[in-house]
This record gives C-alpha cells, structure tokens and sequence, in this order.
C-alpha cells in the first residue's frame, strides 16, 4: 500500500473525504486541462499523474465490443422473463466481466474505448411503438416493469460496496426517445405533462432515486422544444433539483453537434456547446467537433464559448467535478488492494458459471404464445423432424444489438439436434432468404416437411432488421420497421408448409412484436424466443422438449396489425400499449403460457376501505393444480374506477415469480403503497384522490384466461382528503 505523507496530493489519499478530493484535483488543474476532460476520450494530465480515460463502455446484455464476453438475452428478452432477482444476478456477472476486462486492459498499457468501467446502459426508454428498431433494447412498454428492471439492473451494476461503484450505470436515453430512426438527430417529441410524468419519465426516477445511477444519458431528440441534451428542465429543474441527482450527464454521441446542426435551436457550435453545459450537461460524447493542434486536443466550440462570455470557468468546474466525482467513486486514484473489485480476476469473463446464467436467463425469457391440443412438449423419440427457416441456424438472432462475441454459442437448429435422442433424424432448410422475396428455397423445404413427423419452423425478425440507424443493415427505415409483417417470404413459406398437414411448430425470433395471424389461427404451437444470447439454442430446445416448463411473459402487447397503431410520430400514449390500448390485441401484454395450470384462491386484504395514503396488504394463495412442475408470474393490475381525470384502462402494479410443483402451493403478499395507486393529472402531478379502485390478480391481464380460478380480483374504496406526492 502506498503512504501517504504531506507531500502527497490530497486527491490521492483515500482517507480524504470525497469532496475534498475532487476539490483538491480540480483545483490543480489549468483550465484547458479541464476543458480536456470534458471529451468522452478524456486525454491524460500526466504532470499530475492522471491517465487517459474513455468514458464509452456499453454493457446492455453483456460486455460489448470488446471482444469475447458472455452474451445473455437481450433486454427486451430480459424483462421477459419478469424475474428481478435473475436480472440483478445477469447484471451482476456483467460488471464483474467489465471490471475484469478494464483491469486488464490497464495492465497492458491500453485505456480505449469499450474498455472503461463507465456503462452506457441501461436502456429504459418506453417501447411505446413495436415499429421502433431499438425498442430491443429495453424492457418493453410498461413503466412499472421498466422501473423494477432497471433499477435492478443499476443495483447489479454498481455493486454492494459502501465506499465503491463496481462498475458507473449510465440509463438512457433521458428522455422520450422512440421515435423514428430516421429522425433522431431533428425531432420534437411533443409530450403532455401527464405522459411525461406517467409514462416516459417514471422509469428514470426510479434508476436515480431508488437505484443511485450514478450517471445518465440525455437524448437526440427535442422534448418539448428543448434540446435533451440541453434542456434546463430535464436536467435541471427535474433530475438536480426534483430527484437531488448528485451524478453526471453524458450526451449521446453527436447529440451536441445536433442543437445547431439538425434542431437548429441555436445558429453555432459555440452556443450549442454553451447551452449545453449551462443546462448540466457534463460529457460531451462526439469525437466529431474537436481538432488537434501541436498534438494537443483542443476544444474549439467551448473555448469560443468562453472566450465570447457565453461560458465561465465555474460552468466548467461544475461539470469536471462532477466526471471526477464518478472516477472517484471507481477507486481509480486509490491503490488496487482497498478497491475490492479491482481484485477480480479475469478469468470470470466468458466463465461457465456465466454460460449456465445465461442459459437459465434465456429459458426463463422465452413466452409460450400456443399450444393447441398440448402438442408441446415434443418427444425427443420421433422418427424425422424437419427444421425450416432463415434464422433457425443463424447467430446473429441469438445475438442482437450491442452485443459481445461469444466463445461458443448454440443455434436453435444445433440445439435440436443435441436434445433429440440418436435414433432421431433432424432434416433442416433454410426454406427462403431472411427478408428476400424468394421461393427459391421452398421446394427443399417441402421435401423435408413431407417426410417429417413434425416441423419446427424458425422465423421472424433480425438485428439485421431492426435496430439503431445505421446498425441494422436490411433495415425498411434506417433501422425501424414500416410493419408487423413476418419480412420476405416467411409468411407465404409458412402457408406452403402448413399446407401438407404436417403439425408446425413456429419460433419466433426477434426484439419486437410481429402480426403473426394466420400463424395464431392454424399452427398448433408458437413460441416467442427473442434474441436469446449464446446459449438461447439450447434453451428454446429444452423446452421444445420439456425439459423446460416455459414462463415468460410478454412485456409489450402483440398487435394484429399497424392499423391498429396510431401514428409513429405522436407521443401521446392515448391508444398506445395496453394501458391505454382499447382494441383487441393479439397477443396481450403479460401474457405467455405454461405446460401447467394455476390456480389462485384465498385473497385476503386487512380492509375493503382504506384511508388516502395508507398502505393496502393483499395475501392471497397459488396453487399449481397440473403434474409438471413450473414457475409461475403472477402479477397485479389496478383500474381506477372513478378517476377524476383521465387515466390508465389498467395498469400492472406488482409481480412475482414463483416455482412450484405439482399440488404445491405458496402463500403471496402484496403491498401496494401511495406511490403505487397514485393518479398523474394534466399538469404532471401525482395525487390520491377518493376513489374506487379494482385489484386483480393473475398469470397474465384479466380477461385474457379461462375465468375459473385464473384471477382472484378485489374492490377497495379510497377515503379522506385529496393529497398532491409531488
């Protein structure tokens, strides 16, 4: 261990308070220094011993870009699983992975990009539009679940330590982003007060106040006609002064350069630069507006922003402490042995103790949409079976986007084939191009289906398809969707096959919802698979063949069509997501099927009336009346019944995941707090007024199961005085 003596820098000496270090650093640095720093690749100060730093790692699903890493579900896939603790566990394992890689890196002499301990994850934007191709990325279109996943998430991340961050949660993309890729860098989300506080901003409260993210990404867009990234009252008025957020704010990349460039808010690079850091933006993440000089990185758009007044040096303090701050808390100037997670070492990244997480993660992810006559589970005994599809051989739906590169991964064809037993023939075609109008393949499908006793057709969407602009390179518009549709042939292949009378069994592959109709109508069996990381082969085969019993459940709503949508651009969430959906989906949100049956029996609640503010106790009992054993999720919706202005249809409030075996059952509580049976008026306020409220409670949304037993469901009158939460 290093001594410290009254030579030393105060900012080296971890006995120091936090401020005081940060204080005693900044304080010794020039002003370019600092102005340095403000660059997501923050360049070394070597005559005080700090080194080159780059802010961007991303870590949504596992360690990415930075070689091989283990690759878990995708987010969206994730939250499939409705799972917190799984999710905290995954999350976890990453920043171990991150923490590994990092040190490693520093101890061969390299700081470059995707290899720092700042996380730009996670995404918990609202999925309000299955069009949009990033909507992957996070845990679906409910504010309530994204908030539970995402502060799990942040928790897993940034660790347990009292004095240290394991790894800087960065959620994004603050806020209202969702909109068309294609117009990222320019739109104006036009948002009401009650969305905004209902619906898109629930989520990021909770990743700050309750999880403690340290950091937080603002977005490209405008909300409201102000700049995300540059907005006072996002960053502000609600995150500084509302949520007493105490971190720093990273723009997204090229986000600044945007203000002038494509929202022309303001008429040049320095006033961008200006209204950006004023508003509390820290980090400028956009290698594209600096220029080098005399090898020295110098600023142009901040340094005339000081020099024309738009800017002072205490604006750029503000920010520089706040990016020491998080370095601070990584243990980055305290020797490695007081900083308890620079001991772990490297050989956790790719380890198997992450390769069986990410298995239970993927099988825990996957949703049973159909199962007509209990075709499913398959025996692993038939004679021949025929695997058709574009994606059932194909990495890239295993892997999705901002992703690693696995050492070994399982395809859902291999999978199969390791599963079934010796005497089992596997037969397999590609059966038509990805997206690719053809039918060239067809005839070769057919063959083999004509000899199969079952066909287990692998279909869907692709990273390839959906995604961030620029990523997915087959994309219909710079990464988002123009429909619902099964792309290409895969319909017509689908039709063709279903055609022969064989019984079809139909994976689903991809990060968003698909109209998949005819499919719903006439194949026995449908499973949604997502993007299921490395090993999502071997659990989409595991439960092909009951090894398995599935139990995720949909966290965003399947529709029959985009005519069902309103249209991409509004961000009024009137006639979006199942909260405020009033036609027939096609498949519901939270829904998802069991190779089992539950029952729900026995709700008791301490009073049928409860004063305004009070907390409302529900213990009911789950019984599993099947003979497989399974989990279970249950979940509990609200319905105001009275409300004195407009409000959700329903709304999920709690959620449990549970495994029980057969003729077990367990006692559940639930506790729905103020926060919880609040309502959200015009003007962006949370209040509790006197009301009726309707409690239900099930596998998935009322109404969407037989009525027997499937849900048990309470009234509760509200009494007292109005009162305001916020």
């Amino acid at each position: 261990m290093n001594e410290f003596n009254e030579k030393t820098p105060l900012f080296l000496d971890p006995s120091k308070k936090l401020e005081e270090r940060i204080e005693d650093l900044v304080y010794r640095l020039t002003l370019e220094e600092k102005i340095s720093q403000l660059l997501n690749d923050a360049p070394e100060i070597e005559r005080l011993g700090i080194p080159k730093y780059n802010w961007w790692n991303e870590c949504l699903h596992g360690v990415a870009f930075a070689g091989v890493a283990t690759v878990f579900p995708q987010a969206i896939g994730l939250a499939a699983t409705f799972d917190l603790e799984l999710v905290r566990k995954v999350a976890k394992a990453i920043s171990d992975e991150a923490r590994a890689k990092h040190h490693k890196a520093v101890r061969l002499g390299q700081r470059k990009i995707f290899q720092g301990l700042t996380c730009w994850s996670p995404n918990i934007n609202i999925f309000r539009d299955p069009r949009w191709g990033r909507g992957q990325e996070t845990f679906g279109e409910d504010p309530y679940l994204t908030s539970r996943m995402g502060v799990e998430y942040v928790k897993g991340l940034q660790g347990n330590d009292d004095k240290y961050l394991k790894v800087v949660a960065t959620p994004k993309h603050f806020a209202a982003y969702s909109g068309l890729e294609s117009e990222r860098h320019f739109f104006d989300a036009k948002v009401s007060m009650k969305d905004l506080w209902e619906t898109y901003l629930p989520a990021f409260r909770a990743c700050i106040i309750e999880g403690k993210a340290e950091g937080i990404m603002g977005a490209y867009n405008r909300l409201n006609g102000e700049p995300c990234c540059a907005s006072p009252y996002l960053l502000n008025e609600v995150l500084r002064k509302k949520w007493n957020f105490q971190g720093h704010v990273v723009s997204d990349c090229g986000a600044i350069m945007d203000i002038y460039m494509k929202h022309e808010v303001v008429s040049s690079g320095e006033e961008a630069a200006a209204l950006a850091i004023k508003a509390g933006c820290d980090l400028f993440c956009c290698i594209n507006i600096r220029t080098r000089k005399k090898k020295k990185i110098r600023w142009d758009w901040i340094n005339g922003a000081l020099q024309k007044g738009l800017l002072s040096e205490k604006d750029i303090n503000k920010a520089v402490k706040r990016l020491f701050r998080a370095r601070f808390l990584l243990g980055m100037f305290d020797p490695p042995e007081l900083v308890k997670y620079s001991q772990i070492p490297y050989e956790v990244n790719d380890c198997n103790g992450h390769r069986a997480l990410a298995l239970e993660a993927a099988k825990k992810s996957i949703v049973l949409l159909k199962n007509e006559e209990k075709i499913l589970p398959l025996d692993r005994n038939l004679k021949k079976i025929a695997v058709i599809g574009p994606n059932a051989d194909n990495l890239d739906v295993l892997l999705g986007n901002y992703n690693g590169t696995p050492s070994k991964y399982t395809t859902i064809l291999e999978g199969i084939k390791k599963i079934v037993s010796p005497r089992t023939e596997v037969l397999y075609s590609e059966g038509s191009p990805l997206k690719r109008s053809s039918k060239d393949g067809f005839e070769e499908a057919i063959s083999i289906a004509r000899q199969s006793d079952v066909v287990i057709m692998v279909l869907g969407l692709s990273p390839r398809l959906e995604g961030e602009e620029g990523e997915a390179v087959e994309s219909d518009l710079k990464g988002d969707r123009l429909n619902l549709n099964l792309p290409g042939s895969q319909e017509p292949l689908l039709k063709e096959i279903d055609s022969l009378g064989v019984p079809i069994i139909l994976i689903l592959t991809g990060g968003s919802a698909l109209a998949v109709d005819y499919a719903k109508e006439s194949v026995p069996a449908i499973l949604e698979s997502w993007y299921p990381g490395e090993e999502g082969g071997q659990a989409v085969a595991e439960v092909l063949f009951g090894l398995c019993n599935p139990a995720g459940r949909l966290p965003i709503t399947f529709y029959k069509s985009t005519d069902q949508l309103p249209d991409f651009r509004d961000y009024s969430m009137q006639g979006r997501t199942y909260r405020y959906f009033e036609g027939e989906p096609l498949f519901p949100f939270g829904f998802g099927l069991s190779y089992t049956k539950f029952e729900y029996d026995n709700l008791i609640v301490d009073s049928k009336k409860v004063e305004i503010g009070e907390d409302i106790k529900l213990n009911f009992v789950v019984r599993n009346v099947g003979n497989i054993a399974g989990d279970e999720v249950i979940q509990l919706y609200l319905k105001h019944l009275n409300p004195s202005c407009r409000a959700p249809r329903i709304e999920l409030k709690g959620f449990k995941r549970i495994f029980l075996n057969p003729n077990d059952e367990k006692k559940i509580s639930f506790t729905l707090s103020r926060q919880d049976y609040c309502i959200v008026n015009d003007d962006g306020r949370r209040f509790v007024e006197p009301d009726t409220i309707l409690i239900t409670i099930g596998g998935t949304q009322p109404d969407t199961f037989d009525k027997a037993k499937s849900h048990i469901s309470t009234e509760i009158e509200l009494f007292g005085t109005l009162i305001f939460l916020d």
